[in-house]
């Protein structure tokens, strides 16, 4: 059995509800994304806290939030 890891991404550009929801949803559909957390700073770059079966894969977790339409920066 896999054990659940907790990835940090810092996102730029989001600035409300509706954001954090695009960005969890998409977050949500990369494999092996168990969980989405986001703490909103709207004046800023905004934590996001992806818990993942094994290691989260970064590129597919960066286009997920382009697709969304903001930024990964780290």
């Amino acid at each position: 059995m896999n054990q659940t890891q907790t990835t940090e991404l810092t996102v730029t550009g989001m600035n409300c509800g509706h954001c954090v929801s695009s960005v969890t949803e998409e977050l949500s559909e990369v494999e092996g994304v168990r969980s989405v957390r986001v703490d909103l700073n709207k004046d800023g770059a905004s934590p996001v806290y992806v818990d993942s079966e094994g290691p989260l894969d970064l590129e597919a977790a960066k286009a997920a939030v382009a697709e969304a339409g903001y930024t990964v920066t780290s």
